[in-house]
């Protein structure tokens, strides 16, 4: 069975529709911007769950399945995805490998540009740390996206992340600056994400 969970906005004419993806074999996290008069505006964000399904390629088919339909309900212009990453245990890099390349194929199949950026890059250009957590980059998003209710799964907000890197790649102005503005606003976006949302932070 097919399972994914995800949140939306209203749709909204843009200049630019991203795709980020954060891509992953048991949870994909993927969610859609539409960029516009340097603004920033979340279009959909969830996770595709895959923990139920046993076989590895099957997990991949219904990859390639979903990212199809995101493409054709939302007709991004830009696909970005987080680039691999190195670690210790050889046969979940291998599979996590598997699950960009379909990511990729995907795109790709639709005539998509696709675009890599390093998790590294990804939370620098969001909240301006390398290091930063996922509830960190949560928080900054809900300032740079405009959108109230954080999805159940931060693997979502991790994809809209990337989406955002890539958009600060094409007008290093347009969010940035919006995100600023927002957070003089708002006060510290770690300090009223902790106070929301006691339960995500231990």
């Amino acid at each position: 069975v097919l399972q994914f969970c995800e949140i939306k906005s209203a749709t909204i004419v843009s200049e630019r529709i991203i795709l980020g993806i954060d891509p992953g074999t048991n949870i994909m996290g993927y969610g859609v911007i539409s960029v516009k008069n340097k603004n920033a505006t979340m279009l959909t964000a969830g996770v595709l769950k895959l923990d139920a399904i046993d076989d590895h390629h099957l997990k991949l088919k219904r990859i390639f399945d979903k990212l199809l339909w995101i493409i054709e309900e939302y007709k991004p212009d830009e696909l970005a995805i987080e680039a691999p990453f190195f670690g210790k245990n050889v046969q979940s890099m291998l599979k996590l490998g598997r699950a960009q390349g379909v990511a990729i194929a995907a795109a790709l199949f639709r005539q998509l540009p696709v675009y890599e950026y390093s998790p590294r890059k990804i939370k620098m250009a969001v909240t301006g740390r390398g290091a930063s957590t996922k509830e960190q980059v949560a928080a900054m998003l809900q300032r740079i996206a405009s959108f109230e209710t954080l999805p159940k799964y931060l693997d979502a907000t991790d994809a809209l992340a990337v989406a955002i890197c890539h958009s600060l790649q094409l007008n290093p102005s347009a969010t940035s600056s919006s995100a600023s503005r927002k957070s003089k606003k708002t006060g510290s976006s770690w300090t009223t994400f902790v106070s929301q949302n006691p339960g995500k932070v231990v």
